[in-house]
């Protein structure tokens, strides 16, 4: 499966990135480099990439303008910020572009190549599972939600998110289980990114007859009724 995999490399610093390539594509990845964002841009058209590697500080265009122009058109690649700037705004806004994870620098290969495996993998679900959610359906290996003749994209986690608690519907879904098994830890900041996550879930869930209800520091519950 890896190697029909390619991943878009964009980052201006040139010697990590090269150690980082090589590092990759050791695993059987393809990869391809940018050494800046409107390089990146024009690359990631050319070449529509099944996974962006982003670094937020870099010349030409930064990292959230490229992933903003990107998710205009663009719901499906993986995007992963890989940067320095670990504020929690900065954190939230990336979230907010519909980044589906945001790794700080310094960080292991070893733990980036977890995640990345741990994303293809998790996206191999059966192709014909949906889910009937009130008059909603939701096709996770499409990451859409079908209301109504209306489609709207998911991110890839937020999909994941999603089909946990399809999987549980009716039933509380704890937010550690969430975090361990999505985030693969429950710290403070994959809980902050947890709970923008549920609020973009939430807008995407037009139908009235389906919701996703807070347990107050326990988790959630997805519920559908007849209208």
């Amino acid at each position: 499966m890896k190697k029909s995999i390619k991943i878009l490399l964009v980052d201006d610093d040139l010697r990590n990135s090269m150690l980082l390539k090589r590092f990759i594509e050791a695993e059987g990845y393809a990869v391809v480099y940018a050494n800046n964002g409107k390089v990146g841009l024009e690359m990631y058209r050319e070449e529509r990439p099944d996974l962006i590697l982003l670094d937020i500080n870099m010349p030409e265009l930064n990292g959230f303008e490229m992933a903003r122009i990107i998710r205009e058109k663009d719901k499906r690649v993986i995007i992963f910020f890989l940067t320095d700037r670990t504020d929690k705004v900065d954190r939230l806004h990336g979230f907010s572009l519909k980044g589906n994870d945001y790794i700080p620098k310094p960080f292991y290969p070893e733990e980036l190549i977890a995640r990345i495996n741990e994303r293809f993998e998790s996206m191999t679900v059966d192709q014909d599972i949906e889910y009937q959610l009130g008059e909603t359906v939701f096709r996770p290996n499409l990451s859409s939600l079908t209301f109504k003749g209306e489609t709207h994209s998911l991110s890839v986690r937020q999909t994941e998110i999603l089909q946990m608690l399809a999987e549980n519907l009716g039933k509380p879904v704890e937010r550690d289980l969430i975090l361990e098994r999505i985030w693969g830890d429950a710290s403070y900041s994959n809980s902050l990114a947890l709970n923008v996550q549920i609020t973009y879930i939430r807008r995407l869930l037009t139908d009235p007859s389906v919701a996703i209800t807070s347990i107050k520091k326990k988790g959630y519950i997805l519920s559908a009724t007849s209208l």
